[in-house]
């Protein structure tokens, strides 16, 4: 049988899933809770869970990243809130067609690039010897490319560095031959009376971490730490991240391209937020 051809962006396809894993989930949800929701439900394949892009994030995950952006537009998620997708009355309601799906794409696509050419002509107005910035690429692909770029030992550095940033004490890069992989130890004071010695390992590349390599290094570690972490510009299959979970073995935390990212946002390293305004002018329409 000839698969289903369906029309418009790949994203699209998963404007309704988006909706009913965040109904599942009680209204709202984090970002990797709604891939997981839609992994299971549409019961995606291997392929289709770990298919990386050229920015080194998961195909899957930049979908539904803009499905939830076409969403929000459309008013069907708050867009408010930071880390976290609620549904509003709209969302809970919503029941989409592909067809309706696609309309919603194309009624806020136009949208989106009518407020472009206009801002682009207030700025070219009001700014006649500003530089125009491109927007083609955003800041999160910006950063991932240069993290790529860097050495191992730089890359190395640097997680020594984020690790320091968000409270680690003593942490020192070993990254010695034959040491099973471990680029790194540190401790992590809870409070004056707990403390964790904890084993890191870095990854600097585009790829999967897959389950071997967790159990490689959860072996090299054990006797020797309380807590191990693995810090990759990539990301981890689903059987790795079930394998640094499982019970009765040292637990391992696994930190994506997406989440390394999000770190070097919310401690602002090497990266500094610009605030910028939009008006929402619905809000004054009852005003008029």
């Amino acid at each position: 049988m000839t698969p289903t051809i369906l029309k418009g962006p790949q994203f699209v396809r998963f404007f309704q899933p988006v909706l009913d894993a965040l109904k599942e989930l009680g209204g709202s949800g984090r970002p990797d809770e709604v891939v997981d929701f839609i992994i299971e439900k549409l019961s995606l394949s291997e392929k289709e869970r770990n298919e990386m892009i050229p920015s080194g994030e998961l195909r899957l995950t930049k979908n539904v990243n803009w499905a939830r952006f076409y969403l929000a537009r459309a008013g069907f998620i708050d867009a408010s809130t930071r880390g976290v997708w609620t549904l509003t009355n709209s969302g809970r309601t919503a029941n989409l067609s592909h067809d309706a799906a696609l309309q919603i794409f194309n009624d806020v696509h136009k949208q989106f690039s009518s407020d472009k050419k206009q801002k682009k002509v207030d700025s070219e107005k009001n700014k006649p010897n500003e530089v125009e910035v491109s927007e083609d690429v955003d800041h999160r692909t910006e950063l991932m490319t240069i993290l790529l770029g860097l050495s191992p030992e730089g890359f190395e550095r640097l997680c020594q560095r984020l690790l320091r940033e968000s409270g680690f004490e003593k942490v020192e890069i070993t990254g010695r031959s034959g040491d099973g992989g471990i680029d790194g130890i540190g401790v992590l004071q809870v409070n004056p009376f707990v403390s964790f010695k904890v084993l890191f390992q870095c990854k600097r590349y585009k790829g999967s971490v897959v389950p071997s390599q967790v159990r490689d290094f959860r072996g090299t570690m054990q006797g020797r730490a309380d807590k191990g972490i693995i810090l990759t510009t990539g990301t981890f299959t689903t059987e790795a991240k079930k394998e640094a979970s499982r019970d009765g073995v040292p637990p391992i935390e696994l930190v994506d391209g997406d989440k390394l990212m999000d770190m070097f946002e919310k401690l602002e390293l090497g990266v500094r937020p610009i605030q910028a305004y939009e008006v929402v002018t619905k809000f004054f329409d009852e005003y008029k």
